[in-house]
Formats: structure tokens, C-alpha cells, sequence
């Protein structure tokens, strides 16, 4: 049971294609994300709509794409195929990761005709052309759907991705491509820490680790969107800071040999679909320059680390973990651990 995503630029035939992929290979479903669109411009209200230029870019409908294609596979079992287009590093890893939470592998397809191929099929797609000469919307229109397109093949897709150049292929040749590449394994699964959803409130260990610089390391999961403290969800039966510790260890190859202390303790509260709970952040103290240059990252579960600043940070960590951090700070600097409230301290 797993995804079949067929990514690519808007005309590159990914919706053409899947109709064909799903007679080749068998027990698969189509599963349009567009669809989730469509049913949130009926749902959601219009300011809501009017204020997002992209339904991607809300929370919802991604979680809704997670949500529905988790259901299908739940249902009639099999291989789902997924064509739509996803250019945004941050949100291939929230879907693929929620899909990798629930055991749902994913095979990352991306179709590449080439740039005045696209621009042939989509150029008057919705613009019909003027008699007199042609519309100059149409190459603005153009632009606007494959500068992101170029921006993400340039950053993360082609590396994510298994490649088949759709120029000179018909969509039943390029589904014929794509199962064989599935068959033989050439287009792998998607190599994601497949971590599981938590049922309740969870307890997490984070560790701050300092350079010579004072600055602090980060770690960019691919599996969720946005950077991290190293850490992660204390097992049962396991003391907080030797988590953090071993977390530490299985993410950077650090190995702390002094248990770290308490900066903040921070209770994150529920907000659906997430359980919150307790979130626990430790000074894992500052590392000898041969240790900060041997972070040596385990592949499947981080893209990248980095050293940074507070300020820095506050472009790379969402709000509430941000939050967070400035207060670690602080109780770093005073030597005394804080109580907080969804990063806001009590008492």
C-alpha cells in the first residue's frame, strides 16, 4: 500500500498520465488533489479565500490531502495515484511526512518536458490568443507557473524526485515509464523517518548545543516543515534529559557525556489536529570546535544543521518554537530554569 505522487510543472501531463497509470498498475485509485480545492472554495469563507493566493498555502488543505488520501488507501487498499503539482520544500514535507506517519510509503515521480514545451502547452491554455498578435498575459501567465517550477527543479526537486522527460511521450507511454521505474525500483520509496502519530499529549526533549561563537544548532527535518532543536519525543520509561541526549547522538553522532540541564519547561496546549503536551528544552553546553565540525546527520530523518544566531533563528523556527528558544536564552543567561505556557512564561 503507497502513494504514487506525479509531480511536474502545470502542462506537463500529470493528470493526463495518471488516468493511464491507474489501468497499468493494479488495484490503484486516482486521487485528484484538486478536488480538496474545489470543495474548500464551498466551505471555507470568502475572505478566507480572497486573502490566499494559493489554496496550498492553507494549513487545511494539506491536511485535508493527508487526511482523504489516508482514508482511500484505508478503504480499498492498493496504490494510490497523486497527480499534483508541489513545488514548495516545506510542503512536500508536511504531506509526505504525514503520509509517512501513518505507514503510507510514498514514490516521488516528476514529470520534465522541457521549458518551451511547457510554455507551448500552457501558453493560451486560459488566455485565448488575440487575432491581432498575441495577448501579452499569456507570457506573464507563462512566467508565474514556471518560475517556481525552475526555482524548486534548481533547490530540492530534482534531487527528491525520479525524473521522466515527457517531451516526446504520449501519457500512456509516460505511465508505461512510470510503472516500470515503480516495478523495478529505480523510482524508490521516499527515504522519510516514518514517525508515528501520537495518540495523546507527548513529552519531547530538546537539547541546545553552543559553538565557540555562542551561536546554536538547528536541524531541518525532512519529515515537517520548518527547522528543530535537536531532540525529540521522550519514551516511556526514559528520563527527559537522557533522551535529549540520545536524540542528540542518533540525529548529530554528538555524544554528550554530561546530563544536560534544565533551561524551560514549556506546555505547548492541544490545537487539533495536534495533542500538544509538554515540551522540555536543555543546554547541552558548548562544544569543543572538533565537535561542532563532525555533525555528521543520519540521512533519512535531517536534510541540513547549522549553526545561528537568535535573530537567525527567528527566520528558520515557527513562532511558538521560537518562543521557546528566547527564553531559553534568558534562562541561560540568568541561570535559572523557566515554567512557560505555550512559550509564555507563568509564575
Amino acid at each position: 500500500m503507497f502513494v504514487v505522487w506525479i509531480n511536474g510543472a502545470f502542462g506537463a501531463g500529470k493528470t493526463s498520465t495518471a488516468r493511464e497509470l491507474i489501468e497499468l498498475i493494479p488495484d490503484s485509485t486516482l486521487f485528484d488533489p484538486e478536488i480538496i480545492g474545489g470543495a474548500l472554495a464551498h466551505l471555507l469563507p470568502a475572505k478566507r479565500l480572497a486573502d490566499t493566493g494559493d489554496l496550498q498555502d492553507l494549513p487545511i488543505w494539506r491536511r485535508l490531502v493527508v487526511d482523504t488520501a489516508a482514508a482511500l488507501l484505508a478503504e480499498l487498499g492498493g496504490t494510490l495515484v497523486v497527480p499534483m503539482t508541489l513545488l514548495r520544500q516545506e510542503y512536500r514535507d508536511e504531506i509526505f511526512g504525514g503520509l509517512a506517519a501513518r505507514r503510507i510509503a510514498v514514490r516521488h515521480i516528476l514529470l520534465t518536458p522541457a521549458e518551451t514545451i511547457l510554455r507551448e502547452r500552457m501558453a493560451f491554455r486560459d488566455i485565448p490568443p488575440d487575432p491581432s498578435g498575441g495577448d501579452p498575459r499569456a507570457g506573464r501567465w507563462c512566467d508565474d507557473r514556471i518560475e517556481p517550477y525552475r526555482t524548486a527543479l534548481a533547490s530540492w526537486l530534482a534531487a527528491d524526485a525520479h525524473p521522466i522527460d515527457t517531451g516526446a511521450l504520449t501519457p500512456y507511454e509516460t505511465a508505461v515509464r512510470i510503472t516500470e521505474a515503480v516495478g523495478t525500483g529505480d523510482a524508490p520509496l521516499c527515504d522519510i523517518v516514518q514517525t508515528p502519530e501520537p495518540t495523546g499529549e507527548t513529552l519531547a526533549a530538546g537539547v541546545l548545543l553552543f559553538d565557540a561563537q555562542d551561536r546554536f544548532l538547528l536541524v531541518d527535518p525532512t519529515y515537517k516543515p520548518g527547522w528543530e532543536f535537536p531532540g525529540g519525543i521522550v519514551e516511556p520509561g526514559e528520563a527527559p534529559a537522557r533522551a535529549g541526549m540520545r536524540e542528540v547522538a542518533e540525529e548529530t553522532g554528538i555524544r554528550l557525556t554530561d546530563v544536560p540541564g534544565l533551561l524551560v519547561a514549556d506546555w505547548e496546549p492541544p490545537a487539533a489536529p495536534h495533542y500538544g503536551g509538554l515540551r522540555l528544552l536543555f543546554d547541552g553546553g558548548r562544544l569543543a570546535p572538533a565537535d561542532a565540525a563532525r555533525v555528521a546527520l543520519p540521512g533519512p530523518e535531517l536534510r541540513d544543521w547549522r549553526f545561528v544566531t537568535e535573530e537567525e533563528a527567528a527566520g528558520l523556527l515557527p513562532p511558538v518554537r521560537y518562543e521557546r528558544l528566547r527564553w531559553a536564552l534568558r534562562a541561560r543567561e540568568r541561570g535559572a530554569a523557566l515554567y512557560l505556557e505555550a512559550g509564555v512564561p507563568v509564575g
